[in-house]
């Protein structure tokens, strides 16, 4: 089987606060970017900075634009909304769906089944967001991740497995109410439980192939334990993806080893 390749994606969430401040970020981790050599990087930006960032992109492969959200209808009487066509010709490839901010909104499994596919029409990566809210000594935590991957891959075939990213993220270890930092044997164990999840409903091969990142409150001080002994291909990046120093050198960490 093909060894995964690596990939780091910054979610820069309702930040900056100005177009001005967004490209040079953008521009500093472009050039960060540029430096590594064996990984993938992607940066999901608000939405009113996509065509600017664009713009500036270049035509890297291995370098992705990203949108945080993006509805499952391409067009009509959808206020507020953005489809998966608008997003392409903003030259978004991948996009972030069922973050546990916008589950905390009401985004709902079916919700996020209906973007998946509406993504993987227009050539668009999903990025799909599972994990718990709580953990404790019992494991209904694996039950609801369990839930939510066969409630989200459900219609999903076997051959758009390969354009599909999951982000496991565990809630009760991310934001101002974290209750405590998740061990890189936590997120080993949900990396194993995802892909025998994956495995019976689709194949081994099939769960061997989708990368697996790891979205719990990521930063330079963490990053290598959790690379080294976490089980996944790569990181959901939050904070420290609006910090170009920091994320410059979680991505040379993770080309490294």
């Amino acid at each position: 089987m093909t060894e995964r390749t690596k990939l780091i994606i910054g979610n820069w969430k309702m930040n900056p606060k100005t177009s001005k401040e967004a490209l040079q970020v953008f521009k500093e981790i472009g050039s960060a970017q540029k430096k590594v050599r064996k990984i993938h990087v992607g940066i999901c930006a608000p939405t009113l900075y996509l065509s600017e960032l664009s713009k500036i992109k270049g035509k890297s492969t291995k370098f992705f634009l990203g949108s945080q959200n993006m509805f499952y209808e391409e067009s009509g009487a959808y206020t507020g909304e953005i489809g998966a066509l608008q997003l392409k010709n903003l030259g978004v490839t991948m996009t972030l769906i069922g973050h546990s901010e916008r589950r905390a909104l009401g985004e709902t499994d079916l919700d996020c089944n209906k973007k998946v596919k509406a993504a993987l029409k227009r050539q668009i990566t999903p990025v799909v967001c599972v994990g718990e809210t709580e953990r404790d000594g019992s494991v209904w935590y694996l039950s609801t991740i369990k839930t939510q991957l066969e409630n989200i891959f459900e219609g999903i075939p076997k051959s758009a497995l390969k354009n599909i990213v999951i982000a496991y993220e565990p809630v009760w270890a991310i934001g101002k109410n974290a209750v405590r930092e998740a061990t890189p044997e936590e997120s080993l164990e949900m990396s194993i439980f995802i892909r025998k999840i994956i495995s019976h409903m689709y194949d081994e091969k099939s769960a061997h192939a989708i990368r697996i990142l790891f979205g719990g409150s990521v930063n330079t001080q963490n990053a290598e334990s959790y690379l080294k002994h976490g089980g996944i291909d790569g990181f959901l990046v939050g904070r420290e993806s609006l910090i170009s120093k920091s994320f410059a050198k979680i991505l040379t960490l993770a080309d490294t080893l």
